[in-house]
């Protein structure tokens, strides 16, 4: 068995994107490969195989990162063959190369419709990517829920009970560090096992600094006294807006704020001309999730995502 890396070859590339993969999990096709290899989200040393003696392609693995990515930040699609006898080896070996390869290990985001624990075939097509993950790094799993808001959903106007404004980068980090205490997000209840909630706080910011969206959309939420309510970060992926971060501090959470601060995302995006805004949160995170469904976001996926243990 050979797993490797495609080439820049032309001949390599259309292999690519020519794999026929099976299975109840979709594959990304030809032509969205093909537009994601053009933008450079994709790139040939990101898409490896597993091939037989014959040369025959039985396993694909497709890592996707932004356009100036250095090292690809997650893996997107692992197909199998129909048939092969143990897919876990296949895949475990794949991944393994890839990471060696790239001297990380990215997520894996495995994108499920909401009620796929109900398809035997799912969650046989789940189980045995869950295992190869697990095998080559990628042990810890959180499950989130993906939302979407379009403008058939209206917006929310102002309550009054907050004021928005702009803050420097100290403000920022302080208010960072006191949402992540108490905190229902697994990620962030996972790092802070072994760091603490300034490091974290710092990785969040230049986390959402590196993404899309810009800087100056970012807001501090605050009590029309000046006291720190909250956070609103607004961002955005190469594809479409998204609501990035929020959050209330615990002193003040269950009075209704976090409904506040995610219209004032919404109602900022959709100022923008926005025709989708996205989210996600953790399924076990059901405030939020409630809060989603009450400004008109709707579930459109499970997402499964399996990352390596919190260092």
């Amino acid at each position: 068995m050979l797993f490797r890396a495609a080439t820049a070859d032309p001949a390599d590339l259309d292999r690519a994107t020519a794999y026929a993969a099976d299975g109840p999990i979709p594959a990304l096709g030809a032509e969205r490969i093909r537009e994601e290899l053009a933008s450079n989200q994709f790139r040939p040393e990101w898409i490896w195989f597993a091939e037989d003696e014959r040369g025959e392609i039985l396993a694909r693995a497709l890592w996707w990162g932004r356009a100036d990515s250095t090292r690809p930040i997650a893996l997107d699609c692992l197909q199998v063959r129909a048939g092969v006898t143990d897919p876990v080896a296949f895949a475990s070996g794949l991944l393994a190369a890839g990471h060696a390869a790239f001297g990380a290990l990215p997520v894996y985001n495995v994108s499920l419709p909401a009620d796929w624990r109900d398809s035997p075939a799912l969650v046989e097509a789940v189980d045995w990517r869950r295992e190869a993950a697990a095998e080559a790094g990628l042990s810890n799993e959180i499950e989130r829920l993906r939302f979407e808001w379009t403008p058939a959903a209206g917006v929310h106007e102002p309550a009054g009970k907050l004021v928005f404004r702009d803050g420097t980068d100290e403000e920022f980090l302080d208010a960072f560090v006191r949402l992540s205490a108490g905190s229902l997000d697994l990620h962030t209840r996972n790092e802070l096992r072994s760091m603490d909630a300034e490091q974290l706080a710092r990785e969040d910011i230049e986390f959402y600094r590196d993404c899309p969206g810009e800087r100056s959309w970012w807001r501090l939420a605050e009590l029309p006294d000046g006291t720190l309510a909250g956070l609103a970060i607004p961002s955005a992926t190469p594809y479409h807006r998204n609501v990035g971060y929020l959050g209330v501090v615990p002193e003040l959470r269950g009075q209704g704020l976090i409904d506040e601060i995610l219209a004032e995302i919404t109602r900022f995006h959709a100022g923008e001309g926005a025709d989708r805004i996205t989210a996600t949160t953790d399924t076990v995170n059901t405030p939020m999730a409630a809060a989603f469904e009450r400004a008109g976001y709707e579930t459109t996926e499970i997402r499964l995502v399996l990352e390596p243990p919190a260092r």
